[in-house]
């Protein structure tokens, strides 16, 4: 897993904390405001992103990200013209993104060495994990100030407490108004609030069984906690986590606390070199679950771990989740 288990130098220099960039500001209302001449409508901008604080001038306009979801983030709210590299995927883009994703440099398959960075010439890295900012790796988020270069960490990354839609929202937010389109993140958190509320209409009165997220683990069970979005997406689901009092988005917890605490359905994240049906066998073949009820009567769901973090699929999860959940009132 990319993520939770588990970013180069360029253009000029900044002052102060991070710094203005210069940039191609799109979503104002003149041609001169959407090529972010002049800084554009709406900056500078000012934000405070994972304890890092930083003034944009201008709309930058040579991303990279890395990680999928903010990948996905970026494409969601159309800025691929800002993007000149991407890294590291969980699993295939999703296939409206396809066309817009095609069209730019895969810098690396995993993360980029700070030389790979530095040479597709950033001027806002995008970093989904911690990970992203390795600082062994020469990729932390001061360095690549250092490097003029402004950065950004999904908000799942720092976020102490929970993280739920509120998180996704703010995310989505912050991203649009750095490049200057405001109104995309709020016609995308519209129609996000329109599916989120017509699935819990159906799932209203419904009973809420108890779910176990296996990510991985031999020796211990690897699992969704209280504090990552995956939480949130298996409760609006109509699901009640019987991990959600461990205070991280992801844990190691014991086998035997997961045959205490007796979970209806295994939701299995389905990413990386062991397929699902290996995750299943596992669970299956393991005497110590035999009674487990979700083992007992082979009750499994599946989510991809690329919809199980902040990023635009978290609607489409939530309504994946629920049909497996619930398959009596699955859409139709």
């Amino acid at each position: 897993m990319s993520g939770p288990r588990r970013a180069p130098r360029a253009l000029a220099a900044t002052a102060a904390l991070l710094l203005p960039l210069t940039a191609c500001g799109a979503g104002g209302d003149s041609p001169a405001e959407a090529k972010g001449e002049k800084g554009g409508k709406g900056f500078p901008y000012t934000v405070t992103n994972c304890g890092v604080k930083t003034t944009f001038e201008k709309a930058p306009e040579r991303a990279v990200t890395m990680n999928q979801h903010v990948t996905e983030v970026m494409l969601a709210l159309g800025l691929e013209d800002r993007m000149v590299g991407t890294a590291f995927l969980d699993d295939k883009i999703l296939p409206e993104y396809r066309a817009a994703y095609d069209q730019i440099e895969v810098v690396a398959d995993e993360y980029p060495s700070h030389e790979k960075l530095i040479a597709a010439a950033p001027d806002f890295v995008y970093g989904g994990y911690p990970s992203a900012f390795d600082k062994g790796e020469g990729r932390d988020r001061s360095a690549l100030v250092e490097d003029g270069i402004a950065t950004r960490l999904n908000v799942e990354g720092c976020t102490e407490g929970p993280v739920g839609v509120k998180e996704l929202r703010k995310e989505l937010r912050e991203v649009a108004r750095t490049f200057g389109v405001p109104e995309r993140a709020e016609k995308l958190i519209a129609e996000e609030k329109k599916q989120l509320a017509a699935t819990a209409e159906r799932l209203k009165g419904a009973k809420k069984p108890a779910v176990f997220v296996f990510d991985s683990g031999d020796s211990s069970a690897f699992t969704a906690g209280g504090h990552g979005i995956g939480n949130d997406i298996v409760t609006r689901a109509g699901g009640r986590n019987v991990f959600a009092d461990l205070d991280k988005s992801f844990g190691d917890v014991s086998w035997e606390k997961v045959v205490e605490r007796q979970p209806e359905i295994a939701v299995i994240y389905d990413y990386g070199g062991t397929p699902v049906s290996a995750k299943k066998k596992q669970l299956l073949n393991d005497p110590a679950l035999k009674d487990v009820p979700a083992v007992k009567n082979r009750r499994f769901a599946v989510l991809p771990l690329s919809s199980a973090v902040l990023g635009p699929r978290v609607p489409d999860a939530v309504d994946e989740l629920a049909d497996q959940l619930h398959p009596d009132r699955a859409a139709r």
